[in-house]
């Protein structure tokens, strides 16, 4: 289409040319024929000639310039044309290597094995961009020598499985007639429902640390939709029955979410039950103490009533020592009794 257009301006510039051309001709056989005529017609004839011969040659040079640039804008625009197809090209070629990429990628994930395993990639590079490494495992195993794909650790353990049955959703897509959906249709039914019981029978084990429920994870977005509008099918009705619960990238992030919430209101609750310990044993250091402290108020108590008793009988020596010195002094300034001479 492109070299067409191009082809085209080229068509145009050309027949521009040859009619500048053809017109120039015409217009040197008009003056030789009115340069005849008017030979004979004398003087003011032969200056209205040359007045037109000019007019004549200035529309024709601006014809000649606009035909040139004309022609120079056609080909600027072919030139951009090309190198444009050139860039188209090189996307096309990135475009088309992408597409095989992806075909290459889809015929690898055909066999349920590495299908499956595509799926515990992108769970574990979910809960790992959602949930703290000590929150989750891999490959987690039972007593029964069962692995589950992944468990989330919340108080108890989720499981959660990766391994969904997609070849009869496939085919139920890729169905050519109306009977040909609806057979690949039951026996898509039929794939989830024997995924759910195993998912119930194998992971559900409270009795080793488990909630009574699992996740059923499904890669595709489409998938989880059908499994969950499609009330005719009942199979959502039957995985809550066998409390499974399938999720999809979008939901299962926002439990996560709330998992998340909830492991903080955990810790909330944790360091509320230590801080309640810590002040019941600050009341316990309390009592302690104001026993101790009643205990020091008693023989302080006691302490001050002998202190006040000593205080008085102190006070009542005193009295008696300041009486027993006055009796002595008065004693001393009594005359003393002559001795009777002997006869």
């Amino acid at each position: 289409m492109v070299i067409s257009l191009i082809a085209l301006l080229a068509a145009l510039a050309a027949g521009a040319v040859w009619l500048v051309r053809t017109l120039r001709s015409e217009l040197g056989s008009l003056r030789a024929d009115a340069a005849a005529q008017l030979a004979e017609r004398g003087a003011e004839a032969d200056r209205r000639l040359g007045e037109l011969t000019a007019s004549v040659d200035r529309r024709l040079e601006g014809i000649d310039g606009r035909i040139l640039a004309t022609q120079q804008s056609a080909g600027q625009t072919a030139t951009q044309i090309v190198e444009k197809l050139g860039k188209l090209d090189g996307t096309a070629a990135q475009m088309l290597a992408r597409a095989n990429d992806l075909a290459k990628l889809e015929q690898a994930l055909r066999p349920p094995k590495a299908r499956g395993g595509f799926g515990e990639l992108l769970l574990e590079n979910l809960l790992r961009d959602r949930l703290p490494a000590t929150a989750y495992t891999m490959q987690h195993g039972f007593s029964s020598g069962e692995r589950v794909d992944a468990v989330v650790r919340v108080g108890q353990l989720i499981p959660v499985d990766s391994k969904f049955p997609l070849d009869n959703f496939h085919r139920m897509v890729d169905a050519a007639s109306d009977d040909e959906r609806q057979l690949c249709a039951k026996a898509f039914a039929r794939d989830v429902k024997s995924k759910i019981d195993d998912i119930a029978n194998k992971y559900i084990r409270p009795d080793e640390g488990t909630f009574d429920f699992a996740f059923m994870y499904v890669p595709v977005e489409s998938v989880y939709y059908e499994l969950a509008c499609n009330a005719d099918s009942g199979l959502l009705e039957y995985a809550n029955a066998r409390r499974v619960f399938p999720v999809s990238p979008n939901t299962f992030a926002a439990y996560l979410q709330l998992i998340v919430l909830g492991m903080r209101s955990m810790q909330v609750e944790e360091r509320a039950h230590e801080v309640m310990a810590y002040v019941a044993g600050l009341g316990g250091d309390f009592v302690r103490f104001k026993d101790e402290f009643d205990l020091v108020g008693k023989h302080l108590g006691h302490a001050q009533t002998s202190y006040t008793k000593a205080d008085k009988r102190l006070g009542t020596f005193e009295s008696k020592l300041d009486r027993a010195l006055e009796d002595d002094d008065t004693d001393e300034l009594a005359p003393k009794p002559r001795a009777i001479e002997a006869a």
